[in-house]
């Protein structure tokens, strides 16, 4: 049986030097034993998988909402999925696949419901309330571990290490003195896009919203066509799988075959070198990353504003106005665990706290609870 020591000599001995050693992880917040038998770092991802907010993304929207079918992405099956291409290319790159997976199973539980919409609306909402920093999917999830979860007695959130919290510290870093994210975080940062925009170019298929003759404008597209040998005219359930594959073989192999050239052209030895670097060392290549620019800005206007989607939207945004108007009227409907945040936090950050935490599902019961006659009570937790 291998110890915490046995595992942090094999992550020191086994990683590349430029790599984030467990070892290394700047402590925790509030001092705790570690174990024995798990590095910091499985000790973070552990915490971090075990929490409410990471279960609820399962309700939570990706681009469909979650109500309208059982087959497409939600943030969690994103999540997993990042989780995946984020192992995958730590791996081959020598990285600290460990962290890799913590942060990217944190990096999307500040998501509000109803995807991108729902934040944009609550962003919009706290700064109407006067609350200037406003509303972001990313500063929430850091929320979410040092404040908002619930699981221990001594502490307030996940006590997760330095390393990992850095990680989830996607904005305003130079001006915080930062510099860049190690290695693994800038990992899942890109993988993030890379997932999302294979999936969706699935779901979008399977959804009938995109047809595959529209994708044939597209150069990433043309190229899995002719790695995978398919015209492209016409797809079946069994093509679209295999173009997914296809596309995310092609987009990891970029992806770590670029970064590596970027890493040994840099020079960098250590984490503190990486920090120093003026830019992201993990990177696609120029002609793939000018590809994926292409494609998203196709998903842009041909899926995320399809007529059908943006109908989801507006149903999402009548439904969190009348949710956030309703308890930052009546503060005293919300739960107990809010309520006792309402003087610390103020009351415009407690509902948008509550709210961002709701799954899709729970905030359409409440809405349908408090715009029907009859209030019931079958909505309360």
């Amino acid at each position: 049986m291998l110890s915490r020591a046995d595992l942090e000599a094999r992550e020191a001995l086994t990683l590349a030097p430029y790599a984030a050693l467990s070892r290394d992880a700047g402590g925790r917040e509030s001092p705790e034993p570690e174990s024995e038998a798990r590095t910091a770092f499985m000790r973070d991802r552990d915490r971090i998988l075990h929490t409410g907010a990471f279960r609820r993304l399962d309700h939570k929207t990706q681009v469909f909402l979650n109500v309208r079918g059982d087959h497409y992405r939600t943030r969690l099956t994103h999540t997993l999925e990042v989780q995946q291409v984020a192992r995958t290319a730590a791996l081959r790159l020598g990285l600290n696949e460990t962290l890799a997976e913590a942060q990217a199973l944190a990096h999307d539980l500040g998501h509000p419901p109803y995807g991108h919409a729902g934040e944009r609306l609550l962003d919009e909402l706290v700064r109407g309330h006067g609350l200037e920093s406003g509303f972001d999917h990313n500063v929430q999830a850091r929320r979410i571990v040092t404040e908002l979860e619930e699981r221990y007695p001594d502490f307030p959130g996940l006590n997760l290490t330095r390393t990992v919290l850095d990680g989830l510290h996607k904005h305003g870093r130079a001006a915080a003195g930062l510099g860049q994210p190690t290695l693994e975080a800038q990992l899942v940062d890109v993988a993030d896009a890379l997932a999302y925009t294979a999936h969706d170019l699935e779901d979008g298929l399977r959804s009938g919203l995109l047809e595959a003759g529209d994708l044939l404008g597209l150069r990433l597209w043309r190229t899995v066509l002719e790695r995978s040998g398919l015209s492209g005219e016409r797809l079946g359930r069994l093509e679209r799988r295999t173009l997914h594959r296809e596309l995310l073989g092609f987009l990891i192999g970029d992806l770590t075959a670029a970064s590596a050239e970027a890493i040994a052209a840099s020079g960098v030895s250590s984490v503190a070198e990486v920090r120093a670097q003026s830019a992201y060392l993990i990177r696609h290549s120029p002609p793939v990353s000018e590809m994926l620019g292409e494609t998203r800005q196709f998903l842009f206007a041909h899926l995320y504003r399809h007529w059908r989607v943006e109908v989801q939207v507006a149903q999402a945004e009548q439904i969190l106005t009348t949710l956030f108007g309703a308890y930052l009227a009546r503060p005293q409907m919300l739960p107990p665990a809010y309520a006792a945040r309402l003087e610390e936090a103020g009351e415009v950050r407690t509902v948008c706290d509550f709210i961002a935490g709701m799954t899709d599902r729970y905030a359409l019961d409440v809405y349908e609870e408090l715009t029907r006659p009859g209030l019931g009570m079958g909505w309360a937790r």
